[in-house]
């Protein structure tokens, strides 16, 4: 399972749509949202600034997480970001490969 940090701001009916059922409630629709493509919720947090939710959740692979943004972001009412999360190890995994690159005008 990936972990992805995901950040959204409610937009029109959305801000709407939170005001009236609260933010519990919305968590929980991403609660089920999540489930649906066999994820699940590690934290969410509401803010105020250029970000009103942040959290992290793990899901099973790419295209479930691009299902799942692409479901919410054609609602019009968010706009959600993903950000996959990487460990240490996957870090220290990367540092070891040699990949071939040639910069531009080289």
């Amino acid at each position: 399972m990936t972990k992805y940090l995901f950040e959204a701001n409610y937009v029109g009916e959305g801000i709407k749509g939170l005001m009236r059922e609260g933010g519990t409630k919305r968590r929980d629709a991403v609660i089920e949202a999540l489930k649906s493509v066999g994820g699940s919720l590690e934290c969410f947090y509401y803010s105020f600034g250029e970000t009103d939710v942040l959290g992290v959740f793990e899901i099973p692979d790419q295209a479930s997480a691009a299902a799942l943004s692409l479901m919410i972001n054609a609602t019009g009412s968010v706009n959600l970001r993903l950000k996959p999360l990487m460990t240490p190890e996957d870090i220290d995994e990367a540092a070891k490969k040699t990949p071939s690159y040639r910069p531009p005008g080289q």
